[in-house]
């Protein structure tokens, strides 16, 4: 119940007005099933049996009135519903989509994008049943119930017995089963999941599956995981069919019953055939709520079930939060200093004591083979992961100290996986500032080597360029990337393998590209291929995530050490491969 209790908090910002409307629109329709029984009493004594013109005159508008009565606040309460459901949809989707924006790296790397999805999709969906659709109809239905048992009671006391006997103990299979129905849905949402992420995937790398010949594997893969769906699916609606034969059944015996006791009392004079039929529609109009009660009571267990993983989200903490005692970072001037740094993933150590000066204006290369730490490094400067022991300074203040958007503010990042979105170029470029103005944009793209192309494409800065820039050579793709961090205009940028898996020409272009965002900014370069760093004022060789000699290219050649060895081994794999990129 403490999960539906939190989950109500989300009907309080529409309690007044539109909720409180559709509640009274509810009362109102409820109401009125009382006066259905009454209405068929009169029809059977009043015009059928004591034959009254006058009654029969009047008794037409009398019905038109009350079902029209019935029929507006019908739609009054549906379509308010309706509204207050789709607008709680609304929060709660912004809400776990803010605080997926806040959540740090590492939680990404533990949930599959296609689980997040469905987190956001089809269990808010479900929480909306549980919510305005479950509440509304408690409401009207018990409302009707409650109407409905007066009725019957003023009609016949004893029959009224009868029938609060049968239709509670009707229910009691109904509470036995939804149990089972919860676990099945929670199982269903956790492969809806899968099944997304499956999807997800094998369209994203399209490419990849059709290369290798994958398709049948990949169709395969999501036929099992469907089919899993389905049963699970299956399973929970044959228990949901159980529910409204067994009520029928155990409700048959209780309303044959009350027929053979009241038609006896009938053909013995002790009632009339007009409060027999007002009696037996009461009971009749009775079972329908009673009915819904019951399909409301599943629909709020699997709404709980829906909360319960979107509070999962919710209830996440990032791992990297700005402090409360944080303070603005000034602009940089002096220097990024790593202080006896280690780091590791889970238990597993990937940085060492790192102790790391890079100074204002100077270009630092971090060379070494692949799974050594220099990716990690150069993460722990904007923080997307927080150092394990030790610290970076930036100025002399520890970065901890400083708000997280001021940090990021100051650093410029260009990767080798460039990831672009399905928006126009003009867009994707201006990203971090979504304000800069068209003569910025085309002055970045420009320095960037961008814009002959750009303006090629058909609609030029407004052309769309496809989900993670498809719709581009990676040459192109790595250039608007550095626009993108050109109009940005950070004094600090790490580049990743930026010029990586290009080809010569456009690595040229690229590499023309970054030597002018390189100007008057603070540089780490993460490199594979040393052909990219000679420039650089130092370069610092890592092996199993600890700096092994850090100085310039000549220097660390004449040491024959490790930067040697990684030189001299790349200078025979482009022997053997003459169409690698070669060093200079």
């Amino acid at each position: 119940m403490e999960t539906y209790r939190r989950l109500l908090r989300y009907l309080r910002p529409y309690l007044w007005p539109h909720f409180s409307l559709a509640m009274i629109c509810m009362l109102g329709f409820s109401s009125t099933n009382g006066a259905v029984p009454f209405l068929v009493q009169h029809v059977f004594d009043d015009i059928f049996a004591r034959k009254d013109q006058h009654a029969l005159f009047y008794f037409p508008f009398v019905i038109i009135g009350l079902f029209a009565f019935r029929g507006l606040t019908n739609f009054g309460q549906s379509y308010l519903t309706d509204y207050v459901g789709l607008r709680i949809v609304n929060d709660v989707r912004n809400a776990l989509n803010h605080h997926l924006q806040t959540l740090s790296l590492s939680f990404f790397q533990r949930h599959p994008t296609g689980t997040l999805i469905s987190r956001v999709n089809s269990d808010v969906a479900l929480v909306r049943a549980a919510l305005t659709d479950s509440v509304a109809s408690l409401i009207r239905d018990a409302m009707s119930l409650i109407v409905l048992i007066v009725v019957v009671f003023l009609k016949d006391w004893v029959l009224a017995v009868i029938a609060s006997i049968v239709f509670p103990a009707s229910i009691l299979p109904i509470l036995r089963l939804t149990r089972k129905i919860k676990r099945f849905t929670r199982r269903g949402q956790v492969t809806t999941g899968t099944l997304t992420n499956l999807l997800q995937e094998s369209i994203q790398g399209n490419r990849i599956v059709k290369a290798f010949g994958m398709e049948q594997y990949e169709s395969e893969r999501f036929t099992g995981e469907n089919q899993k769906l389905f049963k699970q699916s299956i399973r929970a609606s044959r228990m949901r069919s159980v529910v409204q034969p067994a009520m029928e059944l155990l409700a048959s015996f209780g309303i044959g019953e009350m027929v053979w006791y009241s038609g006896f009392s009938v053909i013995g004079g002790g009632r009339t055939p007009g409060e027999f039929w007002a009696f037996m529609t009461a009971m009749f109009l009775m079972y329908q709520p009673f009915r819904n009660l019951t399909r409301t009571y599943t629909a709020i267990q699997q709404g709980i079930v829906g909360a319960e993983r979107v509070f999962e989200i919710l209830d996440e903490q990032p791992e990297i939060r700005t402090r409360a005692s944080a303070s603005p970072a000034a602009p940089f001037s002096q220097e990024i200093e790593f202080q006896k740094v280690s780091f590791g993933y889970g238990r597993k150590l990937v940085l060492r004591n790192i102790d790391l000066k890079i100074r204002a204006g100077e270009m630092v290369a971090l060379v070494g083979v692949s799974g050594v730490g220099k990716s990690t490094l150069g993460d722990l400067i904007p923080r997307f992961y927080d150092v394990g022991s030790g610290r970076i300074t930036i100025d002399g203040v520890d970065i901890r100290d400083v708000t997280l958007e001021s940090l990021r503010s100051q650093i410029g990042i260009v990767t080798q996986n460039t990831f672009l979105f399905n928006d126009t170029v003009r867009n994707n470029i201006a990203y971090g500032d979504p304000t800069r103005d068209m003569e910025h944009i085309v002055a970045a793209a420009r320095a960037a080597h961008a814009h002959d192309f750009i303006i090629a494409m058909p609609q030029g800065y407004d052309t769309f360029i496809g989900e993670m820039g498809t719709r581009l050579s990676g040459g192109q793709r790595q250039r608007l990337a550095i626009a993108r961090a050109l109009l940005k205009n950070a004094p600090i940028l790490i580049l990743d393998e930026a010029t990586s898996s290009l080809d010569s020409e456009s690595e040229r272009l690229v590499q023309e590209a970054l030597e002018l965002l390189m100007v008057g900014r603070t540089v780490l370069v993460i490199a594979h291929r040393l052909s990219t760093i000679r420039k650089a004022n130092r370069i610092v060789v890592l092996v199993d995530g600890s700096i092994v000699e850090e100085g310039t290219h000549e220097e660390l050649l004449a040491r024959k050490s490790e930067y040697s060895r990684l030189y001299t081994l790349q200078l025979l794999e482009d022997d053997k491969n003459p169409r690698s990129k070669t060093l200079h």
